[in-house]
């Protein structure tokens, strides 16, 4: 006990043994004094022995040398709840609230005021306020186990705090089912459904616990769970008393708090924001918590990594001066539970590998994002002059080649490296360089890349050799010959069937390929049909102009030379025309000038 608990209890049976003063029988001299926590209490034998065992055998044990002295040592709750045992034995009336049951029930188990001694004694008037008034309402139960903080171990041994935890319990769940049958709600079909865009009017309760302990507020977490607490219920419950908590406890207790929360946070995902995940990892970090609560908040941000942004990967690092200023480390290891995480997904999805290696997936996807996440956080920590080279480029490795489906972002976070550490040695620059791949550079990135003097030469070299190879095939696919088609659907037929034999990422490079191709072939079908609708208008405009038997004869010579359905509609001649198959724009012009 503290000198500020101390100066607290001395206040109260000083205040006590004034009050007392004023309630006892003035007529009747006292023949015992009482001493609770400093305090004294100037009573009489005869009321106290009538409900009190313990007081009762204290005095049998000294009947010979007529005691006229006792000590009460540890009463729980001290001189007040003393005062109040001794008000009942007098048969002085006062009120039982929530804010002295809980003293009531304790003083009263250690002074024994109980139905052996005294019918109707002060144990039992207290149990059954605790069962009728108490167990009835959580906010009084809340209140309760507030006052039964002071009054451990032995509140848990007359269950007066597992009733109340088992009640609170029971009420918030009751609440929150009764929430969700109001929140119930016929749709249009008939059909019953639960609205979600109500609100959820069953999680009042959690601001009322956000006054507990840390030690019972774990205890009513548990049993929540127990009876089947929404996991985001619980979940906010955890960030409105970590809020709390943190911001005014000390170093020790502030990582007791860390650990607790962490230990109580719900197995589901997206139970709580990954940004209060990754707050507690902060505070796990600065506090020194325990290593396996780290780890374990690093597991469940891995496993949701995709939906983070680029502050919360921005942990600073709280270790020694010549450190990095954000914990690589830490991210680091974040970056492996997701890849693990990742791989499993992969392999319990054997039996369809296309879909799971597919850029719709949601695991391809969340590679995606996390992948640009990454390199958006390696040109954040780049500029940072205590980064080693081995740090940055184990961050960059960690995700597989298949992620990044664009080398830009990491050719930027390499760049900025290079130029804050110009110190580095030309072997060191050609191992971070080998980490681009220089086919997958945008054209803008390239075009930067192939003048950028910090990039060794033979990365220089690689970068115009590819960019000399995407040229050449612009221009081969924009000056295509139409004969040149069938070649390409019959390579497009063999890379599809080759296409389950590949890699993930080849594959998907594959069909990028091959979607570009095919939208080059739309468009050269929609020149051809620009071009037929416009010989079409010439020929209609024609028509108006004349309708001489000349003219028909050489519009029926026009129609033929099209030949839409590959042969002559002329009754003089039932071969085929030998330009039958020509549907050259070129001929179609010259055929609108000459009829102009």
């Amino acid at each position: 006990m503290d000198i500020k608990q101390q100066q607290q209890q001395l206040s109260l049976a000083k205040s006590s043994r004034q009050r007392c003063n004023e309630w006892i029988f003035r007529d009747v001299p006292s023949d015992i004094t009482i001493e609770v926590s400093g305090g004294t209490f100037a009573l009489h034998k005869f009321p106290l022995v009538s409900r009190s065992g313990r007081i009762r055998k204290l005095i049998a044990e000294h009947r010979d040398s007529d005691i006229s002295r006792v000590e009460l040592l540890n009463l729980p709750g001290g001189a007040e709840s003393f005062e109040l045992a001794a008000k009942f034995c007098y048969g002085i009336n006062f009120e039982i609230t929530s804010a002295n049951v809980g003293q009531l029930c304790c003083a009263s188990d250690y002074l024994e005021m109980t139905e052996e001694f005294s019918k109707d004694n002060l144990g039992s008037r207290a149990e059954e306020y605790i069962d009728s008034i108490v167990c009835k309402n959580l906010e009084v139960c809340v209140e309760v186990l507030q006052q039964c903080e002071n009054l451990l171990p032995l509140a848990d041994e007359l269950k007066i705090v597992s009733r109340c935890i088992d009640a609170i319990a029971s009420k918030a769940c009751a609440e929150q089912i009764a929430s969700s049958f109001s929140r119930l709600e016929y749709s249009s079909s008939g059909r019953l459904h639960m609205n979600r865009q109500a609100k959820c009017e069953g999680d009042w309760w959690i601001e009322d616990l956000s006054v507990l302990r840390i030690d019972l507020y774990q205890r009513v977490m548990m049993a929540m769970k127990c009876r089947g607490v929404r996991p985001e219920s619980i979940g906010a419950s955890l960030m409105n008393y970590a809020q709390k908590e943190l911001t005014k406890t000390k170093v020790d207790a502030g990582s007791n708090v860390v650990e607790t929360i962490v230990s109580l946070l719900p197995v589901e995902k997206l139970a709580v924001p990954i940004s209060f995940l990754f707050g507690l990892l902060r505070s796990a970090v600065m506090l020194d918590c325990s290593v396996g609560s780290r780890l374990d908040l690093e597991r469940r941000i891995g496993s949701q990594l995709d939906i983070a942004a680029l502050d919360d990967l921005l942990i600073p690092s709280f270790r020694h001066a010549g450190d990095t200023l954000f914990d690589v480390d830490t991210v680091h290891r974040i970056l492996v539970n997701f890849s693990q995480q990742d791989d499993s997904e992969d392999d319990m999805d054997d039996a369809s590998v296309f879909e799971s290696d597919s850029p719709h997936s949601p695991s391809q996807t969340a590679l995606y994002k996390v992948a640009k996440l990454v390199d958006n956080y390696l040109a954040e920590i780049a500029p940072d002059a205590n980064l080693k080279l081995s740090k940055f480029m184990v961050i960059a490795e960690t995700l597989p080649a298949h992620a990044r489906t664009v080398h830009d972002g990491l050719y930027r976070a390499i760049d900025i490296y290079l130029k804050a550490h110009q110190n580095l040695s030309d072997s060191d620059k050609k191992k971070l360089s080998k980490l681009i791949d220089f086919q997958k550079l945008s054209q803008e990135a390239g075009a930067h890349a192939a003048q950028n003097e910090r990039l060794p030469l033979q990365s220089i070299v690689q970068v115009l050799y590819f960019e000399q190879l995407r040229l050449r095939n612009n221009l081969s696919c924009s000056y295509a010959d139409e004969e040149q088609k069938p070649v390409h659907h019959s390579w497009r037929i063999s890379s599809g069937a080759l296409s389950a034999a590949m890699s993930p990422r080849d594959n998907y490079a594959s069909l990028r390929r091959e979607n570009r191709e095919l939208k080059l072939e739309l468009a050269r079908l929609r020149m051809r049909l620009n071009d037929l609708e416009k010989e079409h208008v010439c020929m209609k405009r024609d028509m108006e102009k004349s309708h001489s038997r000349k003219f028909m004869t050489s519009f029926s010579r026009k129609i033929g030379k099209l030949s839409f359905f590959g042969h002559t509609s002329s009754r003089g001649s039932s071969s085929p025309s030998k330009h039958s198959y020509r549907t050259d724009s070129k001929v179609i012009e010259r055929t609108c000038a000459s009829t102009d």
